[in-house]
């Protein structure tokens, strides 16, 4: 298991930049906004010449339990509990706060090694500012600039000291044991955080009425009831690019649409009751368009008084708005209650099973004869296109080359016509399909 070190401080005090700085990588999103950070993220990180898993966590503040800072700062005491090591960061700008002495007392009483940092401390002025972290009684505090870099080299050499001894090394996973990546996209308050936190079986997110609580794709590692790994990522709602104003909720949906371009599987949650609507479309086809499996999580399905007629209405909408994914996969379930969540992961491991399906190149000539003889090619400016054998270069998502005679001049309807009856033959349902047409060219053209 590798070390966890957990970044911890009040708002605002740059530990998104920092964690970003430490992981290598752009990962936690950055504002001057208090509060960006609301759920903790967690990487894999280099470190000091070891792998480690750093986790950024939500500002510590003194709140009420049922308010959102409450519930961000037991997210953050929730990320303490399994920590090796606690960088606690400070901003010699502003100076010591009572807040920050509160929680440094309070750290002292974890029993956890603690390192001190004094972020913001660029220059010699921000080095002799730093030397007030000193009465936090947490040891001395190490002058360090997560905007531009300043004093990792003795950063990285302090967590090195400070990490528990590193293990003897173990065998690399084998490929067959690579997470299943997986995201969770939708509409604000379509029940995103709360579907990740019932599949986990804990609180791992804030939830709660309002909309818009998660601001960044939060990943998750997870086994499931199979045994297999999960990589989980929970990301913002995604409205409508009109109703985008501010640039936080910009870098927020830039985020979301960076997992959906790295998942394997996207799980779409719409709400039941409101039924899907064009933006849940939109969701829709922004992933077809990114090659990804789409399973949707018909959520608050417990709410809904009519089901049949639901269901109906969204089979009706699908049919009619994404052809282009005939057969998708629909789990009705309440993420509030848990029914039904227990038959979304299976469904997941179908889509996907059928996204990485390769088909051997015989029986897709077999089919490929077949479709001809069933319907022909059009003719185009007074000339039969002549189809001649067709091959699947790669799947994820299954993609077929179609090779002949100005193939790239084939008509839309009749390339629709080839994807809709190459998923009939091979049950692909609900997951997208490239078809991809190579011309022969002709020696005699140019005589």
């Amino acid at each position: 298991m590798l070390p966890r070190i957990v970044v911890m401080g009040r708002p605002n005090v740059g530990k998104s930049t920092l964690f970003n700085r430490l992981a290598g990588r752009r990962i936690a999103i950055v504002d001057d906004t208090p509060g960006v950070t609301r759920d903790r993220k967690e990487v894999v990180a280099r470190i000091a010449g070891r792998d480690v898993l750093l986790v950024d966590t939500a500002g510590l503040e003194e709140s009420a339990p049922d308010t959102i800072p409450g519930r961000m700062r037991a997210s953050s005491e929730a990320a303490l509990r399994g920590a090796d090591l606690v960088l606690f960061v400070v901003d010699v700008r502003t100076g010591l706060t009572p807040s920050d002495r509160a929680f440094a007392q309070w750290l002292r009483r974890q029993g956890k090694p603690v390192l001190v940092l004094a972020n913001k401390a660029e220059g010699r002025q921000g080095a002799a500012n730093s030397l007030e972290a000193y009465e936090l009684g947490l040891g001395a505090p190490l002058p360090v600039s997560g905007e531009h870099g300043d004093g990792f080299g003795e950063l990285h050499d302090e967590i090195r000291e400070a990490l528990p001894p590193e293990p003897e090394v173990e065998e690399e996973e084998d490929d067959a044991d690579r997470p299943l990546r997986l995201a969770i996209v939708g509409r604000p308050n379509a029940g995103k955080s709360t579907l990740l936190n019932a599949l986990l079986g804990e609180e791992r997110m804030i939830t709660g009425p309002e909309p818009g609580l998660t601001r960044d794709s939060v990943a998750v590692k997870w086994i499931d009831e199979t045994g297999k790994p999960v990589r989980l990522v929970d990301t913002a709602g995604l409205r409508r690019r009109a109703r985008i104003t501010q640039a936080l909720e910009q870098m927020s949906t830039a985020a979301t649409i960076a997992a959906l371009k790295e998942c394997e599987i996207a799980v779409l949650v719409v709400d039941a009751v409101q039924g899907m609507d064009e933006q849940d479309l939109r969701i829709a086809r922004l992933a077809e368009r990114e090659g990804r499996a789409i399973v949707i999580a018909f959520n608050k399905w417990d709410a809904v008084e009519d089901r049949e007629a639901a269901r109906r209405r969204v089979e009706d909408v699908l049919t009619s708005s994404l052809a282009q994914l005939r057969g998708i996969l629909v789990v009705p379930l309440s993420a509030a209650t848990g029914k039904g969540v227990e038959k979304l992961m299976p469904t997941v491991r179908e889509a996907y099973e059928v996204w990485n399906r390769r088909i051997p190149t015989g029986a897709l000539n077999r089919w490929f004869e077949d479709a001809l003889t069933r319907h022909q090619p059009p003719l185009v400016e007074g000339k039969r296109l002549k189809l001649r054998y067709a091959t699947m270069p790669k799947a994820r998502p299954p993609t077929i080359a179609i090779f002949g005679t100005r193939a790239e001049l084939l008509p839309e309807d009749y390339r629709r016509y080839l994807v809709n009856s190459f998923r009939d033959a091979f049950d692909m349902p609900g997951v997208p399909v490239r078809l991809n047409l190579r011309g022969t060219d002709n020696p005699y053209s140019e005589e």
